[in-house]
């Protein structure tokens, strides 16, 4: 076996550091002098999906649940492996072992322990296809034994490849060795339930009258349309050590109003909105942030049967693609950093080698032109004009780009787009369910691999709302799971994607936020821009 111990050397550095830090009212590690208000307040645009970790299925949901519940593992500001309810794990020689050593001082917030059969439970419950988890998909992607035997219904919940050994130890059993496999258990996915609770309650287990999480906060309040409040948990493991009190999402739809509220003072943290980081960036300085995001942003066919039959020929995808000039979108509609993306993967992805595609060598005014060309080929011109609906959800950006792609398409190809928004459960609702013929789409990445987002595009993901399909794609992300070397497998993907073109790749996210000079340690450098606020406090102005 091989042994990994740095992760415990984190938890002794900072045990006992801020114990004093209220009594001292200074940082004990900064030196900051801390402000007497630690809330921090920031917006988000839309109610999340849930707070149930095995059902949450978007970014700023997974924001909250990693307040409200504690992981075997979680992220540094740097994106690095630390302890979270695991505060190491050994692998066995052949990769298909890992045994996760659990700390013993780990509480419910009603202040029963934590134990490695609550994690048992929550995989399992997250594999139940009873469950209908939105990212039920995640546990095939995380290889474990009998996976996908059970995802299929096929097998028991009980014979996943996950074991309690003890109430301290976790046994996990893979059927491909993967090397990122200790990044997966840092996602939502993964955490523990509180089984007794769920039990007791069923789905209204998640409202804060019932609520019951391991996680350094609390639910305290959920408004719908409103507003998401946690509190510090005095019952949580390192409670000594964290600093802010309070943590306080406001649903703001409108991204103009959030930055009215923030340059107010009622807001510690919001989105720029699109094209006007520039103006901030020279008002604010520094408190204007623009840094690379594990994410991208595209736009995907409907190609199932549900989906335009014009929408099944690569050319009029093709050329839909070729007509978008993406630097009028990157710098002249966000203005925030992002580059434009002509492969799906982001390039700041860990170990990816993007292809050179045809696409990205052409001019604008040679896309355009080829564009044209593949458009009359598919039989669509001015005496048949092409046309479809697209929909985006709700959001100011969103509908700027919108806009943009059909203006593009229509002065370029003359191609009718009717463009129409939906708030996110039902936009989540309608992709999922294949009623819709163009749709906006994005992914943040759930670990630093390419597989992480070309996984998304294979024949039976769970997030494949196109139905796209194609068996050489598939399996070139089968053979990725036991290849010594992924790089030339996964950019053969990505050459596959550009010839089918079944999304449209617009840009990779960057993160574009006014953050006040008083909130300090938010975590900029973490790709993933995972974020806990357990690790953040707010010095005095």
């Amino acid at each position: 076996m091989t042994r990994l111990t740095r992760l415990t050397l984190t938890t002794f550095l900072s045990a006992g550091l801020a114990a004093s830090a209220v009594a001292q009212e200074t940082h004990p590690e900064t030196g900051d002098t801390l402000a007497a208000d630690q809330t921090f307040t920031y917006r988000i645009l839309d109610n999340i999906s849930s707070i149930d970790p095995q059902i949450v299925e978007d970014t700023d949901g997974s924001d909250v649940v990693r307040d409200l519940f504690e992981g075997l593992l979680n992220q540094d500001e740097n994106g690095e492996l630390v302890p979270g309810v695991a505060t190491d794990w050994e692998v066995s020689d052949d990769k298909m072992t890992y045994t996760f050593h659990l700390r013993d001082d780990a509480k419910w917030s009603n202040g029963d322990p934590v134990t490695a059969g609550d994690f048992v439970y929550a995989w399992r419950r997250a594999a139940d296809p009873a469950t209908a988890s939105p990212y039920q998909w995640f546990i095939s992607l995380m290889s474990l034994e009998n996976g996908d035997a059970v995802v299929a219904g096929g097998m028991a919940p009980e014979e996943l490849g996950v074991e309690a050994i003890d109430d301290t130890t976790l046994e996990v059993r893979l059927t491909s060795p993967l090397p990122y496999f200790p990044q997966m258990v840092v996602h939502s996915t993964t955490f523990p339930s509180p089984q007794s609770v769920i039990e007791e309650h069923g789905s209204a287990w998640t409202s804060p009258e019932n609520f019951v999480g391991n996680g350094a906060y609390v639910l305290t309040e959920m408004n719908p349309g409103e507003s998401i409040v946690r509190e510090k948990n005095d019952q949580y493991w390192d409670a000594e050590n964290v600093i802010l009190d309070k943590s306080v999402a406001l649903i703001i739809n409108d991204e103009n109003v959030a930055l009215t509220r923030y340059r107010a003072g009622e807001l510690d943290m919001t989105d720029i909105p699109a094209g006007q980081f520039p103006r901030l960036r020279d008002e604010y300085g520094e408190e204007a942030h623009s840094f690379p995001k594990l994410c991208n942003y595209y736009y995907t066919f409907n190609l199932s049967e549900s989906g335009p039959e014009a929408f099944k020929d690569p050319n009029v995808r093709k050329a839909l693609a070729l007509a978008v000039d993406r630097d009028i979108i990157v710098n002249n509609v966000m203005a925030g950093g992002q580059p434009p993306a002509y492969v799906f993967t982001p390039e700041a992805t860990a170990g990816f080698n993007a292809p050179e595609t045809e696409m990205a060598g052409m001019t604008q005014a040679e896309r355009d032109a080829k564009a044209k060309e593949l458009l009359a080929e598919a039989g669509f011109g001015e005496d048949n004009p092409l046309s479809f609906d697209m929909v985006y959800n709700t959001s100011e950006a969103h509908q700027k780009v919108a806009v943009v792609l059909s203006q593009m398409w229509k002065q370029k190809l003359g191609v009718e787009a009717q463009l129409s928004n939906m708030e996110w459960k039902v936009f989540l609702e309608e992709r999922g369910n294949q009623n819709f013929e163009l749709a906006r789409g994005a992914w943040c990445g759930d670990y630093n691999e390419a597989s992480t987002f070309l996984d998304l595009l294979q024949s039976d993901s769970g997030y494949n709302d196109g139905k796209y399909s194609n068996a050489e794609y598939d399996q070139l992300l089968e053979d990725a799971l036991t290849a010594e070397d992924t790089a030339p497998l996964y950019t053969r993907a990505e050459e596959i994607l550009a010839a089918d073109m079944p999304v449209i790749p617009l840009y990779h996210y960057a993160g574009v936020y006014m953050i006040d000079d008083s909130l300090k340690n938010f975590p900029v450098n973490n790709i993933q821009f995972n974020w806990y606020s357990k690790d953040l406090y707010k010095a005095a102005e």
